[in-house]
């Protein structure tokens, strides 16, 4: 069986102002035509297919253009939701999606509830994201014991996938899940919170019964686990500045067989404009003005030295693909308390640094835990939008 592995298209889409969407809907038309020459049996959707939960209507469009393009080629669709997805609008779109040949999983169905499916002979275990706060609602659901758990993210994923993977044997056993796996290299525009390490799993916890692992969440293209073989199939275009130009991402053609190892074949495309980050000195700025204008995608320009309003409307006006214009003061010329790195801090971690600069006291754990309650209730569970 011939499977191409997709996930992270975030669909709606804005970088700093401009509209994604038409280069992602080009890349998806990319996608067909690879379905169709490479014979392609199934397509395996890993999650994010939206950026958010609430998109525009040309961006829901596009995903349905896509789908109904498989159902001309008669290609089933596996689809889960990811952490950006809401998850209660794809539950909604299934019925409509399945006239085309897509299954989709907005939320968590255990074995015994369909959370497995049988598709061209294979067995293909589906996992959509699961919040922290959602897992040990999960775990009740299963075992009546919230206390196992909420010991460990990772531990009580490692009970989810033994769940949905329980009597595999033999045969094509395949596994489709939004998450993070420790050692999981980041591809740059991820929204932070949700790959930390309290949000990891261990290569270890996916049972050996399985074919293949197909993954979503981290945009960078990579294998994470050997045995069983499971790959991060990457964004479909360059996202986001902190993700490098070079990153490998697009998409993955994988061949299962029964008996035999997966074959996995990255897709050799770069779908979408190039995001790049000219890094200058004041002094070299002139110098360099010709190859920032001439960039055929989009910029951003870092500058050494102090902000000058005057020269970031000049770059502005007279460089219209540029998105971004920032001044670095080098820290012996900075004043004042040093600031933390808060894109290095989760979110509880963020405002207990907060509360303990603007009390001078630390926040109880009692308050620290209402903190990711609300948090989680609030952003986890409706598809955050990523933010960088």
């Amino acid at each position: 069986m011939r499977i191409l592995h997709t996930a992270d298209w975030h669909l709606g889409k804005v970088l700093k102002g401009r509209e994604r969407t038409p280069e992602i809907r080009q890349a998806l038309q990319g996608l067909l035509g690879l379905v169709r020459s490479e014979r392609i049996d199934m397509v395996l959707v890993a999650g994010d297919l939206f950026d958010r939960s609430v998109v525009s209507t040309e961006a829901e469009a596009a995903a349905f253009e896509f789908f109904l393009g498989l159902r001309e080629l008669r290609v089933p669709a596996l689809v889960i939701a990811g952490n950006h997805d809401s998850r209660d609008r794809l539950e909604a779109l299934s019925p409509l999606l399945s006239l085309t040949g897509a299954t989709v999983f907005g939320n968590l169905r255990f074995a015994e509830q369909g959370g497995v499916v049988e598709a061209l002979g294979a067995r293909v275990a589906l996992l959509p994201f699961l919040s922290e706060r959602r897992l040990v609602k999960a775990g009740d659901l299963l075992q009546g014991d919230s206390a196992e758990w909420k010991k460990t993210y990772s531990s009580s994923m490692s009970l989810i996938l033994k769940n949905l993977t329980q009597g595999f044997g033999g045969d094509l056993n395949l596994l489709m899940a939004h998450l993070t796996v420790e050692g999981g290299k980041l591809g740059g525009g991820e929204f932070t919170f949700h790959t930390t390490n309290s949000y990891a799993i261990q290569p270890t916890d996916f049972p050996q019964t399985l074919s293949y692992v197909a993954l979503g969440h981290l945009h960078r293209q990579q294998q994470v686990s050997e045995a069983p073989l499971a790959w991060y199939a990457g964004s479909l275009i360059q996202l986001d500045f902190g993700e490098g130009e070079d990153s490998p991402r697009g998409g993955l053609i994988v061949e299962v067989e029964p008996g035999l190892p997966a074959k996995v074949h990255p897709v050799n495309e770069r779908w979408g404009k190039p995001l790049k980050t000219f890094r200058v000195s004041r002094e070299s700025l002139d110098r360099r003005w010709d190859e920032i204008q001439a960039f055929p995608g989009y910029g951003k320009v870092v500058i050494e030295g102090k902000g000058n309003p005057a020269l970031r409307e000049r770059l502005f006006k007279e460089i219209p693909d540029l998105l971004d214009v920032e001044f670095h003061v080098a820290e012996s010329e900075e004043t004042g308390p040093t600031a933390v790195a808060v894109e290095k801090l989760d979110w509880v971690e963020a405002y207990a640094q907060y509360r303990l600069e603007a009390t001078a006291s630390e926040a109880s754990p009692e308050l620290l835990a209402a903190f990711r309650q609300m948090f989680e209730e609030t952003h986890a569970d409706v598809g955050v939008h990523e933010r960088h």
